[in-house]
């Protein structure tokens, strides 16, 4: 065999090797990103029109959200949130609407003492979504039945619907203290 053949194996087969690894590591990434962000993979993927953009905008929430300063509640924290959730609850049978609106309320609060911004709901959409994501859909439909109460277009089955998913999203934010 000639020196220039060795040669053309050998560069065709480094740049095989090359090819492999590249691939392996864009599914090792994939595979990251499906696990951390559960549904809101899928979701991002019919949002931004395919994998390759979905990847790159759920990174950018990954690296927006490493600069968060998300904290820990203590127990006694912890504890006063869970009795607040419980008043709410109660003042659901006299005024759904209005429970419905403090639930929002105290969701958002509970974020903001946790680090999560709370400027804006599609802000607040994106940093939970790296943490949060199999409960974001509870947060979006929940969120979707206060914005319909507030023109009083919401049945009370369906504020009652808002109080399960703000739950949801509640717990999760209260129960997930573990060290980031």
């Amino acid at each position: 065999m000639s020196t220039s053949m060795l040669i053309i194996i050998i560069v065709v087969a480094v740049l095989v090797v090359l090819a492999i690894t590249a691939l392996m590591g864009m599914l090792a990434r994939r595979r990251h990103l499906r696990n951390r962000f559960g549904p809101e993979y899928e979701r991002a993927v019919d949002e931004e029109g395919g994998r390759l953009a979905a990847e790159r905008d759920l990174r950018a929430r990954e690296e927006r959200h490493d600069q968060l300063d998300i904290k820990e509640l203590s127990a006694e924290r912890r504890s006063e949130y869970a009795q607040e959730w419980s008043g709410v609850q109660e003042h659901f049978v006299d005024r759904p609407e209005g429970s419905v609106s403090e639930a929002d309320a105290l969701v958002s609060r509970l974020m903001g003492e946790r680090g999560y911004p709370t400027e804006g709901y599609h802000g607040a959409v994106r940093d939970l979504s790296v943490e949060h994501g199999r409960t974001l859909e509870h947060y979006r439909a929940a969120h979707d039945v206060k914005v319909r109460s507030g023109n009083g277009q919401a049945t009370t089955e369906e504020l009652r619907g808002a109080m399960v998913h703000y739950r949801a999203l509640f717990e999760d934010l209260l129960t997930d203290q573990r060290s980031r």
